[in-house]
C-alpha cells in the first residue's frame, strides 16, 4: 500500500500475524469455494483456533478481552488479503448480546466454549420476508407454555444457519396490539440448533451472486427452554441494537480492507500492464480514478476510526458507526468498479478474483443496512427532520 499509510496503522502485530494466517488461504481457495457455494470450513477454523474470533470475548470467559477496535482491525485484513470475513465476523457481534444482556449462568455456559471454538454463534435470525428492515413488524411468535417456548415462523437471510450450533432469535412474545409501544414485546432466545434439526426447524439455503452461505428457515412448533431467554421478555428490540453499532464498525472494516485490496490490486496491475509500449500507469484516466478512490477510502477510515473511538469511550455513537458503514460500503464499491476498469477485460476474468470480490463488496450498498436506512437515521436523528416513516 501507500508508503505513508503504515503510520496509520492501529495493532501492527496483530495485522501482520492476520495477514500470515490470511497468506495460507490464496485466491485459488477462495475461487474453489465460491465455485462450489462451499463454506470456508478450513479457514473459519484456523481464525478460531489462533483466537481471532474470540477478540471480544473477555479473558474470564476464554477470549482476548480486546477493544472493537483490534476486532475491526482483524477482519479489515482478512479483506485486504483478499480473504471474506463474512463466513464469520457474526461471531464477534452476535455474543455481545449474550455478553451484555445475558445471564450469569449463561455467560458461563456458553461464551467460553464459543471463546475456543468448540461451539459455533454465527446466525443471527431477525429479518422476515414479509418485513425486511421493519424488524418492529416481524411475525415470528414465542408462546410461553409451561419451562418451555413454542415459537413459530419464519426467517429469512439467516446467514451461516447451516455452519453454526447456536442462533440467536428475535421473536415476539407480545402481540403488537397489546403492546404501549411499538418497540415492546420483542424477545431474544439462544436456540441451540442442534437439538431443533430437522424436527421443527427446517433450513433451506438461498443461492446468491456471492458465496455468503445465506437461508431461510421456518419454525414450526419449536420447542425453546425458558432458560434460553436472554434478558427480559419484551425488551429483545433493545437487546440487538446495541449489537448493531458493533456490527456496522466491523462491516466497515470489512469494506476498508476490501477497498484497500482493490486499490493495491488496480496499482500493481497498472505498473505492470503495457499497452502502446508504455505501463497503463502513465495514463491518468488510469491513474486518477485509482487516487480518487484512494482519497476515499483514506477519509472512510478515519470515519471508521472515529466510530470505534468514540465507541470505545462510551460515548453515544450511532450516528458515527452509521456514517462509517455508509462511507466504508460506498469506497469499497467505488474501488472495486475502478478495479475493475483499470483490468479491463481481465477483470472479468475468474482468475484475477476481482470479480470474486466485485460480487462480494456490492453485498454492503444492501446489507446489514440499507445505504436508504442510514440517510434516513442521519435525516431524522442528527438533522432534525421530519420522520419519513
Amino acid at each position: 500500500m501507500a508508503k505513508h499509510h503504515a503510520s496509520h496503522d492501529t495493532y501492527p502485530d496483530i495485522r501482520e500475524s492476520v495477514r500470515a494466517l490470511c497468506a495460507r488461504f490464496p485466491g485459488e481457495y477462495w475461487r474453489d469455494l465460491d465455485r462450489e457455494r462451499a463454506y470456508p470450513t478450513a479457514f473459519v477454523r484456523a481464525l478460531t483456533e489462533a483466537g481471532y474470533l474470540a477478540a471480544l470475548i473477555p479473558e474470564e470467559y476464554g477470549g482476548s478481552g480486546l477493544p472493537v477496535s483490534a476486532a475491526a482491525a482483524i477482519l479489515e485484513e482478512v479483506h485486504a488479503s483478499g480473504g471474506n470475513g463474512a463466513a464469520c465476523h457474526a461471531q464477534m457481534y452476535t455474543m455481545g448480546t449474550i455478553l451484555r444482556h445475558g445471564s450469569d449462568e449463561q455467560k458461563e455456559r456458553y461464551l467460553p466454549m464459543i471463546a475456543d471454538g468448540s461451539l459455533r454463534l454465527q446466525a443471527f435470525g431477525v429479518t422476515e420476508p414479509t418485513s425486511g428492515t421493519d424488524t418492529l413488524s416481524l411475525r415470528t411468535t414465542a408462546r410461553k407454555e409451561g419451562d418451555h417456548y413454542i415459537i413459530n415462523g419464519q426467517k429469512i437471510w439467516t446467514s451461516r444457519a447451516e455452519h453454526s450450533d447456536l442462533m440467536l432469535l428475535l421473536a415476539r412474545t407480545t402481540p403488537r396490539d397489546q403492546v404501549k409501544k411499538r418497540t415492546d414485546g420483542l424477545s431474544v432466545f439462544l436456540v441451540d440448533m442442534r437439538l431443533a434439526r430437522g424436527t421443527s426447524m427446517t433450513i433451506t439455503p438461498i443461492r446468491t451472486i456471492m458465496n455468503h452461505a445465506t437461508t431461510q428457515i421456518f419454525f414450526d412448533d419449536l420447542r425453546v427452554p425458558a432458560e434460553n431467554l436472554i434478558g427480559e421478555e419484551g425488551n429483545g428490540f433493545r437487546y440487538i441494537l446495541s449489537g448493531m453499532n458493533t456490527e456496522r464498525i466491523l462491516i466497515a472494516a470489512e469494506c476498508i480492507g476490501d477497498a484497500k485490496w482493490f486499490i493495491k490490486k488496480a496499482t500493481d496491475y497498472a505498473k505492470e500492464r503495457v499497452l502502446f509500449e508504455r505501463p497503463i500507469g502513465k495514463n491518468q484516466g488510469v491513474q486518477f480514478p485509482i487516487a480518487r478512490a484512494y482519497a476515499q477510502m483514506r477519509a472512510a477510515e478515519l470515519m471508521v476510526h472515529e466510530a470505534t473511538r468514540r465507541y470505545e469511550a462510551g460515548d453515544d455513537m450511532g450516528a458515527e458507526a452509521n456514517m462509517a458503514k455508509l462511507l466504508a460500503a460506498d469506497a469499497s464499491w467505488a474501488a472495486a468498479d475502478m478495479c475493475v476498469q483499470t483490468h479491463g477485460g481481465f477483470g472479468f476474468a475468474e482468475e484475477y478474483d476481482v470479480e470474486r470480490k466485485f460480487r462480494e463488496t456490492r453485498l454492503y450498498q444492501v446489507a446489514p443496512i440499507s445505504t436508504n436506512m442510514i440517510l434516513s437515521y442521519l435525516a431524522e436523528h442528527v438533522l432534525g427532520l421530519p420522520r419519513s416513516y
